[in-house]
């Protein structure tokens, strides 16, 4: 545990980040939270809980991955001899023996680069969209894997390789990371233990709707960095909602301007996509309906998502970040 730190990022978490700091009590000296802009107290309960602080500058554009870099750049200045670090998002508790199984598992892989765990929602019964997120977080394959999430203990030294995560990306950071340190001839791996409780606070439709949103423009922007082959980087999720989210209901409106009314038959292909998937569900049937729903509905928001980037590309404009909270 010697040679792992953590870098904390977070705006207005609140009891959130509270908890996540009290959550890795024992490490102060080794903790940075790296603050965008918040106007709760939230630098004020990092700093009464032993972390080091850095506040970004506002000048320059707010992201996920920016900050996760300039912490982790900081951390190493005061803390140079770390191996590994461990990046959260403040809205996650860290569960108790994590980082020593985690750091752990590196010191016996050499040449894997990222490990991370199970993470799960704090509050799934207070409502269905906690629940559906939580059903995601735990259908997440275990063993060597393609990409990884916000939370994860990377090695050092694979990451200066990689230059860290493109701190122009607003979402889908995670993923590109690993497709670098793939490239570069790293592993990537994800065990079945604990790692994190995360409290999404989603309680509004337009919450969920706004995380889809985001998902779809991460399908987009990964696409067009790393689409080629043979890596093929978020192309099938990025063709499967423009299928579902836009050229389906398209051929139906062509087909009812020209009079063909029964082309209304095929909007049956949405509730029958539902069933098939709520029946090869492997939750409970409650979990496995509100899922299956949710993928079904996402991908309208989703090709939302992905035509704000393309938007974005031909006016040569960064979007802003796409927030749910």
């Amino acid at each position: 545990m010697t040679t792992l730190g953590v870098v904390v990022i977070g705006r207005n978490e609140g009891d959130r980040l509270k908890r996540c700091l009290e959550s890795l009590q024992g490490l102060s000296d080794r903790v940075i939270y790296v603050d965008s802009g918040s106007t709760d107290d939230s630098i004020a309960a990092a700093r009464a809980r032993g972390a080091a602080i850095l506040e970004l500058d506002l000048r320059t554009p707010f992201t996920a991955a920016r900050a996760r870099n300039e912490g982790f750049q900081q951390l190493l200045k005061l803390q140079p001899s770390l191996d590994y670090i461990f990046f959260v998002d403040g809205d996650c508790e860290i569960v108790a023996g994590w980082l020593e199984k985690a750091s752990q598992f590196l010191d016996q892989h050499n040449d894997i680069a990222v490990v991370s765990g199970v993470r799960r929602e704090r509050f799934p019964e207070k409502s269905v969209y906690n629940l559906i997120i939580d059903v995601e977080w735990r259908e997440y394959p275990v063993g060597e894997a393609k990409l990884c999430g916000g939370d994860a203990l990377i090695r050092v030294s694979a990451l200066r390789e990689v230059n860290g995560y493109r701190a122009d990306l607003i979402c889908g950071e995670e993923p590109e990371m690993c497709v670098r340190l793939r490239r570069a001839g790293w592993r990537i791996w994800r065990l079945n233990e604990p790692m994190v409780l995360h409290d999404a606070a989603m309680y509004r439709f337009g919450q969920w709707w706004k995380r889809e949103i985001r998902t779809g423009y991460a399908f987009a922007e990964g696409s067009s960095l790393h689409g080629a082959p043979p890596e093929r980087h978020f192309v099938f999720e990025s063709r499967r909602a423009w299928l579902w989210g836009l050229w389906i209901p398209a051929a139906i409106a062509v087909l009812l301007a020209f009079g063909y009314w029964w082309s209304l038959v095929l909007l049956a292909v949405y509730p029958l996509q539902v069933v098939r998937l709520a029946l090869r569900g492997r939750q409970s049937v409650r979990e496995n309906w509100w899922k299956s729903a949710s993928l079904v509905l996402g991908k309208f928001p989703q090709t939302l998502g992905q035509a704000q980037f393309f938007a974005n590309r031909m006016k040569g404009e960064q979007s802003r970040l796409i927030e749910y909270k």
